[in-house]
């Protein structure tokens, strides 16, 4: 691995090939190993959220709002007209990943080093928090069944984009660089989520930032929601009352890595 060509890429060109390139290992978890505990907790969130069906159920405007979004984002559409994000916002919200002093933001473009050259990151989504205005979670709608484009690889990028921004901002501002960090990110399929920890270091930073064979290889670990029916993954998602349960739970366990 350490002889394939490395080339400077934005994170929307990276694929599986860079991954190797990088020394990047991908290694898939259950929930208890992933989140540290068993059995997962119930979600924050309103109980209609959980019980309510439909969206022309809902009794309260902000569960409606929820479910509607739900609906939308399971309809296939075309990139720049996607309603996942939409979704993903309202989900943060309605779970309470967004609060003083965080902030979501969407197609936020971010600046990196790859092999000697400025490239560019543009995450779905991410969390920032403004008291250092760091970076702190990443989403990534896949995108390869209209696009082809690789969201695993496209997700590692920008969580590496996100390292460099981060300490870039840091740097500006006076604060303490930070040495290595577990960036968490989600990929969505629809409504469907899987979940990843990142870990970023500084060598793994130098070693993209001049194109060069990292000598520590990177586990990133992942999890995917263990539903009633994982066949009917992407094409149910949230919609069935026991998928969403289940989601939510994993949502709610994965706040433990937005810091």
């Amino acid at each position: 691995m350490a002889n394939i060509i490395r080339s400077a890429k934005s994170a929307s060109d990276w694929t599986m090939n860079d991954l190797h390139a990088y020394n990047f290992q991908i290694r898939f978890e259950d929930a208890a190993t992933f989140f540290g505990a068993t059995p997962l907790s119930p979600p924050a969130v309103s109980q209609d959220i959980l019980t309510t069906p439909d969206p022309d159920d809902a009794l309260d405007d902000h569960v409606y709002n929820f479910l509607a979004q739900m609906d939308l984002a399971m309809l296939p559409s075309e990139p720049e007209e996607s309603s996942v994000i939409d979704f993903v916002v309202a989900l943060f919200h309605a779970l309470g990943y967004i609060h003083r002093p965080r902030v979501v933001r969407t197609r936020k473009q971010l600046q990196f080093l790859a092999c000697g050259e400025t490239k560019h990151a543009k995450p779905d989504i991410c969390i920032i928090d403004r008291s250092v205005n760091d970076v702190i979670l990443l989403v990534q709608e896949d995108k390869r069944f209209y696009s082809g484009a690789d969201a695993d690889a496209q997700l590692i990028a920008e969580a590496i984009a996100a390292f460099q921004s981060n300490n870039v901002r840091r740097r500006r501002a006076g604060l303490e660089e930070l040495d290595s960090k577990i960036i968490p990110g989600i990929i969505m399929v629809g409504t469907a989520p899987s979940f990843f920890k990142i870990p970023v270091t500084e060598q793994l930073s130098e070693c993209v930032a001049q194109g060069q064979y990292p000598p520590t290889p990177t586990i990133v670990t992942g999890h995917v929601p263990d539903l009633p029916r994982p066949n009917r993954r992407f094409s149910e998602g949230m919609k069935p009352l026991d998928n969403r349960r289940v989601i939510l739970q994993c949502y709610e366990a994965f706040k433990q890595f937005v810091v």
